[in-house]
């Protein structure tokens, strides 16, 4: 059976020799506020967002709603949102009955959504309770370097007790996530992952009525056990809409003639999740974070 941990093992027989050239290179556990040398990519899109007001909820986009979870709160400090993230261990139901030990960010598994507009500067505090080391990635963004959260390359491990702040300016908008960069295999397989959705800052699309998230996952919990089995890649036997099975899952509500955008985020180790949606159809508007022209949509019932 391929298990994670083999996983692990090649692929690290693969990087090294693609590591050594990292050998004469600053230590990258210097101080989180330093200021990073930053990707021209990143560094050029700046100053097109000097300036901006933090976009709001209601005025500028339509709120996302998690279904079994919710939005992280922020606030604005001297023109930048800020965030507080905690990630400690949780228990953790996913049906009625079926609980187990898991990881997760304040108190939920997955995280909480991070939602922000094109443009916000962020500043963004992660606090570690679990007990052993962790960072957090944010998948997809374009970041200065110091902030892209890879434990050990670019920063240092946010060791027990540690709190470590990264801070940004998103340039760019779209459905994504963030996880666990620090032993992310056992990290993410126990529940360190959250969706991260930015809003554009202005829109070419109709605002949507109601805006949903999803976060698909898939575990290993043995009969017997409390503890999801984060050496497994393939033989699951629990399948989660943000980290909740039937009958746990609650219901996406809206009325007749409401414009529904659904955000779908898989982080599994499964490469395809087919899903159904019964009764209507729908166009693929967007991909890994990009919007696909109108005149490509077609309409399904089912996408992968």
């Amino acid at each position: 059976m391929f298990t994670r941990r083999k996983f692990i093992t090649t692929s690290s027989v693969a990087f090294a020799g693609g590591a050594t050239g990292l050998a004469n290179a600053r230590d990258a556990r210097g101080k989180p506020e330093s200021v990073p040398r930053q990707d021209k990519s990143y560094s050029r899109s700046l100053p097109a967002y000097e300036g901006l007001a933090p976009g709001q909820p209601g005025r500028d986009y339509t709120p996302v709603i998690t279904p079994n979870n919710q939005s992280l709160p922020w606030k604005v400090v001297d023109g930048v949102k800020v965030y507080h993230l905690i990630a400690e261990p949780v228990d953790h139901e996913f049906a009625p009955g079926l609980k187990a030990k898991c990881w997760g960010y304040n108190g939920r598994v997955h995280g909480p959504t991070i939602e922000a507009v094109e443009g916000d500067k962020v500043r963004i505090y992660v606090t570690n309770k679990l007990p052993a080391g962790t960072s957090v990635h944010w998948h997809g963004l374009l970041l200065p370097n110091g902030m892209d959260g890879v434990a050990g390359l670019n920063q240092k491990i946010i060791r027990p007790g540690e709190t470590f702040k990264y801070e940004f300016t998103l340039v760019q908008h779209g459905t994504h996530m963030y996880h666990s960069h620090h032993d992310e295999m056992t990290q993410i397989a126990l529940g360190t992952t959250g969706p991260l959705v930015i809003h554009p800052r202005n829109p070419s699309r109709p605002r949507p009525d109601r805006d949903f998230v999803f976060m698909l996952h898939e575990w290993r919990i043995d009969v017997g056990t409390s503890r999801p089995n984060p050496n497994e890649m393939t033989d699951f036997n629990i399948f989660t809409f943000n980290a909740k099975s039937f009958p746990g899952t609650t219901p996406m509500v809206a009325k007749m003639g409401d414009r529904v955008r659904i955000r779908v985020v898989n982080l599994g180790a499964m490469s395809h999740h087919p899903i159904h949606l019964h009764g209507y159809q729908f166009p693929i508007g967007e991909t890994d974070g990009g919007q696909i022209p109108e005149s490509a949509w077609q309409y399904e019932t089912t996408v992968l």
